[in-house]
């Protein structure tokens, strides 16, 4: 045997080691259940016999019996919670083998080629990783929901039970070209060996249990009737998960090197190269989202082209940064998006999730949460949010020093500029700090007012039309999921805000204009070129209300400050 198969046959027993360590817990709590129930059936046998009788005897075993029964009760309640628990399911957009045949293909092959069970269904995650979930739980179910034909039908002689649903990065997808993905999916796919074998799959069904009662049981608003119960249910589910851990987390790091070892004469040298293009996808879809995304949504608009937003995102880091040159030169090859019959249907389901997960917006399309697309992006979006935040920025120095006045003067404008802003913040003593207040309230208000459960989920055509909504299982708990940023500091808000109205002066007086830059978002365009970033010139003003650094900018920009800026 060579040193991989010796490597992955040793990565394989110690996971079944594990898992069968895991069983035995199992095993050990039921033993623990029915022990008085077997000192109980001990001590009537006896008195059947004539061994013990009368007395203290009676006593005893009635005492033993009726404590037997009511932890046998309670141990079948704990057992039955436990399995109607709903383990946690990963929000995903379903792809059916007919919306993607040759992706289907690529994954089929691959199976074959490692010798292990196709997975049931592939589906695309807006996240840069790639995994294998088990939806074979009886409660598990709703995220699989059209997903058609699957792929594990194919090798029925492999199959012990169902295969588990391959989930696929979707940023992967558009970025990497198909062999690297090929590459990227071989121990991924390499894992569905692991998931077969009946000891593993028990013993994952067993941790997934028990972790989805410690959630029942710690989640809010249940009421006394059904919330004490489930409190106790979770309490020993918790206790049994303690002694689960260690087992638990080994079995999956023996099940990962096994699948590796069993992969790594699977396109070894491209896989390499590979792993760069997942870091290099990781680091342009976090800077896609937090920088370009995030103040879209923020504005009601979410991009219906985010997946493919990050390879102009990763075009330009690698134009920019030199460790990334040459990435670049790869896009002359087939993108791995193409193994999809319509890549802008994905993509647009992809974005719409990404948008609930990460900020919390409804699940369809309405007044006030619309797609965009890139093109629209700079006047759509751009424009508005320093529009907006210039008017609040206004309403909130009103609400402290009173509207300006109109005069005589024609020069003096009954409408707000941007020197009346630095005048406040310039003041002694200076406004920033009342200012920054004022605007966190402000934006905390607005916020509130327009949080709402979202929208129940209609049909989905890249759900197959079956109308399923991937965060159904998460239950009624607060979007989003997965918050991007911290929340912002009321001196952050500030900053931002007169930055937005330095822009709004810039575009009304000097001839600039809204844009959009793959990497830091938002972006002011002097003669098509990105003067420098005004940011540090007004976080002095607003710190230290020293406005000259912010002054020097606006001359060589060319901004007049006594001129009104329009704030719709």
């Amino acid at each position: 045997m060579s040193g991989t198969g010796l490597g992955e046959e040793l990565g394989a027993r110690a996971a079944r080691a594990r898992a069968l360590a895991l069983l035995r817990i199992r095993s050990s709590a039921v033993a623990v259940a029915i022990l008085p129930a077997a000192v109980a059936v001990v001590l009537l046998a006896a008195a059947v016999q004539g061994r013990i009788s009368g007395g203290v005897w009676d006593t005893v075993r009635w005492a033993v019996t009726v404590g037997a029964l009511v932890v046998l009760v309670v141990a079948a309640a704990v057992a039955f919670a436990v399995a109607r628990a709903r383990p946690a399911v990963s929000p995903t957009v379903t792809v059916t083998e007919e919306s993607a045949p040759d992706l289907y293909r690529l994954v089929r092959e691959l199976a074959d080629r490692l010798d292990v069970p196709a997975p049931s269904a592939v589906e695309l995650t807006p996240d840069c990783d790639s995994w294998l979930e088990d939806r074979t739980h009886p409660s598990a179910q709703p995220g699989t929901a059209g997903a058609g034909r699957g792929l594990a039908a194919v090798r029925p002689r492999r199959r012990v039970r169902a295969a588990p649903v391959l989930v696929i990065g979707s940023p992967f997808l558009w970025w990497m070209r198909v062999a690297e993905l090929r590459a990227v999916l071989a121990p991924v796919v390499a894992g569905t060996d692991s998931s077969a074998h009946p000891d593993i799959a028990a013993a994952r069904r067993f941790v997934r249990g028990l972790d989805a009662a410690v959630a029942d049981g710690a989640a809010p608003g249940q009421g006394a009737i059904r919330g004490l119960p489930l409190a106790f249910v979770g309490r020993v589910a918790r206790i049994l998960l303690r002694g689960c851990r260690e087992h638990a987390a080994e079995m999956e790091r023996c099940v990962a090197a096994a699948a590796s070892m069993r992969a790594q004469n699977v396109d070894y040298g491209l896989r390499i190269i590979a792993q760069e293009q997942v870091g290099l996808a990781y680091a342009g879809w976090d800077r896609l989202l937090t920088r370009v995304a995030l103040p879209a949504w923020r504005m009601g608009r979410w991009p219906s082209r985010l997946d493919a937003g990050v390879v102009s995102a990763l075009t330009e880091l690698s134009r920019r940064d030199r460790l990334a040159e040459g990435f670049a030169s790869r896009l002359g090859e087939r993108p791995a998006c193409d193994l999809l019959e319509e890549p802008g249907a994905a993509d647009e389901a992809v974005s719409l999730l990404a948008a609930r997960l990460f900020h919390g917006g409804p699940a369809e399309s309405g007044p006030d949460w619309s797609p965009v697309d890139w093109q629209q992006y700079p006047e759509e979006v751009v424009d508005r949010k320093w529009r907006a935040e210039a008017a609040r920025l206004n309403r909130v120095l009103d609400a402290r020093t009173g509207p300006p006045t109109v005069t005589a003067d024609p020069a003096d404008p009954a409408v707000p500029t941007l020197a009346r802003v630095i005048g406040h913040l310039t003041a002694t003593p200076p406004g920033g700090e009342e200012l920054a207040a004022g605007i966190g309230a402000a934006v905390a208000r607005e916020e509130a007012a327009q949080s709402s459960p979202p929208a129940a989920g209609g049909a989905d055509p890249a759900r197959g039309g079956t109308g399923a909504d991937p965060l159904d299982f998460w239950g009624s708990g607060p979007l989003p999921l997965f918050p991007l940023q911290p929340p912002r500091t009321g001196t952050e808000l500030l900053v931002d805000h007169v930055v937005a109205m330095v822009c709004c002066a810039a575009v009304d007086t000097a001839g600039a204009a809204p844009g959009l830059d793959w990497l830091d978002g938002p972006a002011l365009l002097v003669d098509g070129q990105r003067p420098a970033d005004p940011g540090g010139p007004v976080l002095t003003l607003v710190e230290d209300g020293d406005a000259e650094p912010l002054r020097t900018w606006l001359a060589k920009v060319g901004v007049r400050t006594d001129k009104p800026v329009r704030l719709v």
